[in-house]
């Protein structure tokens, strides 16, 4: 089957790819995993009530053996990415399947049919392996290649890691941290059937979106080997190759440790707003700290990629997270005041712009590099693993973080329909609310929201989540970027490769 072609022509990046292919055609999928990764959890916990299921032991087993599908399904992908070949590239062609897939099954993830627990337990299975074992895998896998098999020019693929960053940084930034805690999630509370539209509405917008990223990009260095025969190698080959190379050990240890304290931090976030910090859904907390220590990623777009190319992408990262682990520390300590958190996720927050735009040109320079030693490129497996890390580790954590949690005994918000009815139900649980009921505002069908005072050993487990865990990560990602040198060799090696190729095109 011919496949539609590239709208970019052009052998050099262009700013229209760079604006229509790397900053506007991801957004609807990358808008819609933020959401996910801040809410979904939230959705089970708060809407399902799935916390207590099996003893408390489905939120936490489903998904590390969700992830474990996942890690088995990328590989897959990764495989056959690294086989796929066609005029329009090996990974961009995979982007038309997910334009179709990741709205589908992003629908099916809410629209949980009433029932028994058994018959809920299996739709939330299913239908999150469908989004992220089948959809997403296939969306994320091709997408994040885009960057590293643009160009093999320095600047220009940097140029595309900081616009392919700014989608999920500001984009989905604003509608996760600004609009949501401020409008959506007041408005909806915790009512299924205003989920399952909003979700809906988030779901249906990426398809157009994916497309265009599909039509705006372009694999030049697949075009370099176009002619050169698949290198046959087994994946277990692939791996040996891969492993036996120090950087892109440091780099997918660098990628663990980072995506562990990063998944902790954002299933901890709505919780810590909503019980540590401020009330539940007061509309203004969340808002606060993920804007207020947002706000460096805005001032990030200008400053980094300068720095990064007159200091070096792996030191400017590594003194980032400096900064990193000081401004999670200083949160933590004072957890509960507000002026002071919003202080250290400012400190954090710089810390970590070199880490949330350069990586993805630091991984293709490790790319590079494997492909000067080995003379082959193995993107697809690559990748492999790099999704396979971060697809885990968040099932892992999430598990982690959902028997913590029902260990600590949480205790879900429940709706009344009267303030007398709330009443009961609590002093029937020996219960507190945590708002005084007379204060709280009831949704526009008159229906309440009733958020209950969480034990001590729960607001610990979520402080711990959202702040202490990174004081620790930041600490081990300076030491091992101390070792990621990649960049030193990188010119030379880069040009010996394209050495390589003009000399086998002269033998054809």
């Amino acid at each position: 089957m011919k496949l539609p072609g590239s709208l970019v022509k052009s052998p050099e990046v262009t700013k229209k790819e760079k604006w229509l292919g790397y900053l506007l055609g991801p957004a609807g999928a990358l808008l819609l995993n933020a959401v996910l990764a801040t809410y979904l959890n939230v959705y089970y916990t708060d809407v399902l009530n799935l916390t207590p299921l099996w003893g408390g032991l489905f939120l936490t087993v489903f998904p590390i053996v969700s992830k474990i599908i996942d890690a088995i399904t990328n590989i897959i992908m990764g495989q056959v990415i690294d086989r796929t070949r066609t005029k329009e590239g090996k990974a961009r062609p995979w982007l038309l399947l997910s334009a179709v897939l990741v709205p589908v099954t992003g629908i099916l993830l809410f629209t949980v049919p009433e029932g028994n627990d058994t018959v809920k337990a299996l739709w939330v299975m299913i239908s999150y392996n469908l989004f992220y074992s089948f959809a997403y895998t296939i969306f994320n896998m091709s997408h994040n290649l885009m960057v590293p098999l643009s160009t093999r020019d320095g600047t220009a693929r940097g140029g595309l890691s900081v616009f392919n960053q700014i989608t999920t940084i500001m984009m989905s930034g604003i509608l996760v941290a600004l609009v949501f805690p401020m409008v959506i999630m007041p408005a909806i509370g915790v009512d299924k059937s205003k989920w399952i539209t909003l979700m809906c509405i988030l779901s249906i917008i990426a398809l157009p979106l994916t497309l265009m990223e599909y039509f705006f990009t372009k694999e030049r260095v697949t075009e370099e080997k176009a002619d050169e025969a698949d290198n046959g190698l087994s994946f277990g080959a692939q791996l040996k190759l891969l492993f036996s190379d120090k950087y892109m050990v440091l780099m997918y240890v660098y990628f663990l440790v980072y995506t562990i304290g990063v998944t902790l931090k954002n299933l901890g976030l709505v919780y810590y707003c909503n019980y540590v910090l401020g009330t539940y859904n007061d509309g203004i907390t969340q808002m606060l700290v993920s804007v207020i220590g947002g706000i460096p990623m805005g001032i990030g777009i200008f400053a980094v990629w300068p720095l990064a190319k007159r200091f070096g992408k792996r030191n400017v990262t590594m003194i980032g997270f400096v900064l990193y682990a000081l401004g999670s520390l200083i949160c933590w300590i004072f957890s509960r005041n507000l002026v002071i958190v919003l202080i250290g996720q400012f400190i954090k927050n710089i810390g970590g712009l070199p880490c949330a735009y350069v990586f993805m040109a630091l991984f293709a320079d490790c790319l590079d590099h494997l492909e000067w030693k080995t003379d082959m490129r193995i993107d697809g497996a690559a990748m492999s693993i790099y999704n396979i890390i971060a697809v885990a580790m968040v099932g892992i954590m999430t598990g982690v973080f959902n028997w913590m949690l029902a260990k600590a005994h949480y205790i879900a918000p429940f709706t009344a329909t009267s303030v007398a009815d709330a009443s009961a139900k609590l002093a029937e649980n020996g219960w507190a609310a945590q708002v005084a009921l007379e204060n709280l505002k009831p949704a526009a069908d008159g229906v309440l929201t009733v958020a209950v005072a969480q034990p001590n050993s729960v607001n610990w487990v979520i402080s711990f989540a959202f702040l202490g865990l990174e004081v620790f990560t930041g600490i081990a990602l300076v030491v091992i970027l101390f070792f990621l040198n990649v960049e030193k060799n990188l010119p030379a090696e880069q040009a010996e490769i394209k050495a390589r190729h003009e000399a086998k095109e002269k033998e054809v």
